[in-house]
């Protein structure tokens, strides 16, 4: 598929790449304010009011609407070699659509099966994206194998690549999961380094069992995906990605929190004290999986992703309500898309239709839809959930996320009355379907800054293909490990001071190859059938010792010549 680039006109960014933003309120995580935004070099130099500026500044009008920080979506797939097939969404059209909703940074996710060095898959997938991105992104890496290699590359990747978040998996078995021994050695390493673990949570034993059973059964379909990954079996692996993370004392990421199972065993987590985070996607939030069940297979087929959304029509509305009072943090879209025809590989067998949809352009209006329109969060909330908190967690807060001056300039214009409906005919996506296809959403990006360019407005996209920059994202930071050395020190094993023990000790009895040895059982009579001896030498006390000669079993014996006259239970005879 060719990938148009469009030069920008340097009239549209003025010759010195100055820029004013008037007229607006501002929006950060924390408050609301009216200033002026004065932009120069990529930064934003000033803000206030009646700012003197240089001549040649271009104005961007923003009277009547908010000025937000540009959209951090915190997790897509851009590129998956994991696949049969190839993402339709691609690093150009991945973030030419992200643009075009708001969003200025991606965060994807370095796949490859295991066996592959962790830094060979990151220097392809910057060679890649590096040459395609038209916004800024950060990368995370997936750990799909151990060994002591993996661990020294894990180095390498905090100190000298800018990675500082590590990705395990609970499912896709014998293609990306790990045992638990290994998730755990992946966790203490990310603790080691400062860095954060993020868990696909699913319970990949379970999956596979019930897939095979259902698709025995005749069940080929897409509802096939919603059956063999229950809700239960994604909390369960949440748990379990909890429990080990914290018995690393590693801060905790979940990715693409799907059902109010995970979400509630992530909140009660969180109310016990632990570093744990919970990142909702657009779909989740958006639309629910009773589409699964549709007679139509490819609308079916195009809302296949994992974990899969839950036909519970009630879930979306509670994930919002925990997303709004700070109980999930971020959002994302887990954008990993597939035509119709590649879906098809699976027309027949369920288990082998592409994991993936949309949601990299639409995140944000969905979100201010569901949460701000509805009335679950304010203006501050939504900046947090889409922007700042996701800057905080990946360390790359006040650069990212934040109006301030020194802060990147990237900028949307944010139209809140504005509506739009979502379609496939008009999005920017490669994929042939969108599975928020007729929604109607309020709030609209007019205008969107990356890295202090006008790259959207009034006139549609102005994008350069490859000038997004690779952003590093640090380990240790503060907002995720600012209270783990103190919680470590509380929580650290303390040895009991006491006096030694100076008393006997048993003597143990002394074993030969941990066997008893036991008496040689007697020679076996022809007369008498015989079983075999039990496991450890000894006569089996099932075997009957009768024979038609009268000979018993233990004749050779030495019998007690002494007469018992009050037998066990007393006499057999006399009054009572």
């Amino acid at each position: 598929m060719s990938r148009p680039v469009k030069k920008v006109p340097l009239h549209i960014n003025s010759s010195q790449g100055r820029l004013l933003i008037k007229g607006g309120k501002c929006v950060n995580d924390d408050r609301e304010f009216s200033a002026d935004i004065y932009i120069e070099g990529g930064v934003i130099k000033e803000l206030g009011q009646n700012l003197i500026i240089p001549g040649g500044t271009r104005v961007v009008d923003a009277k009547g609407k908010l000025v937000i920080p540009g959209g951090i979506d915190t997790h897509t797939h851009l590129q998956k070699p994991v696949e049969v097939t190839p993402v339709a969404d691609d690093f150009y059209h991945g973030t030419k659509a992200a643009i075009s909703g708001g969003t200025t940074m991606i965060m994807d996710l370095v796949m490859e099966k295991a066996g592959v060095s962790p830094l060979e898959a990151y220097d392809k997938c910057r060679e890649l994206a590096d040459a395609m991105v038209c916004c800024d992104y950060g990368l995370h890496m997936t750990i799909s194998g151990w060994s002591e290699q993996v661990a020294q590359e894990m180095d390498l990747l905090v100190k000298e690549k800018g990675i500082n978040s590590f990705e395990v998996f609970h499912a896709y078995k014998g293609v990306l999961m790990l045992d638990d021994s290994d998730v755990l050695k992946v966790f203490s390493k990310a603790k080691e380094l400062g860095s954060l673990a993020m868990a696909h949570c699913e319970n990949g034993e379970i999956i596979e069992q019930k897939a095979d059973e259902l698709f025995d059964l005749g069940i080929t379909g897409p509802e096939g995906h919603a059956l063999s990954r229950p809700e239960e079996v994604e909390g369960e692996a949440t748990y379990r990605a909890i429990v080990l993370a914290n018995q690393a004392r590693c801060p905790l990421y979940v990715v693409h929190v799907m059902s109010k199972t995970a979400a509630n065993v992530i909140c009660e987590a969180r109310r016990k004290g632990h570093v744990v985070f919970g990142e909702p996607t657009a779909a989740s939030l958006g639309t629910d999986g009773t589409s699964y069940f549709h007679s139509c297979w490819k609308e079916a087929a195009a809302h296949v992703t994992s974990p899969p959304l839950r036909p519970d029509p009630s879930t979306p509305g509670c994930l919002m309500n925990l997303l709004a009072n700070g109980d999930l943090q971020t959002t994302s879209s887990d954008n990993c898309t597939f035509t119709t025809t590649q879906k098809a590989l699976g027309k027949d067998d369920f288990r082998k239709i592409p994991n993936g949809v949309n949601g990299v352009e639409d995140r944000m209006s969905v979100i201010w839809e569901k949460g701000v329109q509805s009335g679950k969060m304010d203006a501050c909330r939504f900046v947090a959930v889409t922007s700042s908190t996701a800057a905080k967690i990946f360390n790359i807060y006040p650069k990212k996320g934040h109006i301030g001056v020194g802060s990147d300039a990237d900028l949307v214009v944010w139209d809140p009355e504005a509506t739009r409906t979502i379609s496939a005919k008009t999005h920017n996506h490669a994929c042939d379907f969108n599975i928020f296809e007729g929604m109607e959403v309020h709030g609209v990006p007019v205008v969107v800054v990356s890295g202090g360019r006008v790259v959207k407005d009034e006139e549609g996209l102005h994008l350069t293909q490859g000038s997004g920059q690779f952003v590093p994202t640090p380990p240790n930071a503060p907002y995720v490990y600012g209270r783990v050395a103190a919680r470590d020190q509380a929580l650290a094993p303390q040895k009991v001071d006491r006096e030694p023990y100076t008393g006997p000790v048993v003597e143990l009895a002394v074993k030969v190859d941990n066997v008893k040895v036991t008496e040689a059982a007697p020679a076996l009579s022809p007369d008498i059938v015989h079983r075999a001896p039990t496991r450890s030498g000894g006569r089996n006390m099932q075997e009957s010792s009768f024979a038609l000669s009268g000979e018993q079993i233990d004749d050779s014996k030495p019998r007690n010549q002494s007469r018992v006259t009050n037998p066990p239970g007393g006499k057999s005879h006399g009054l009572w």
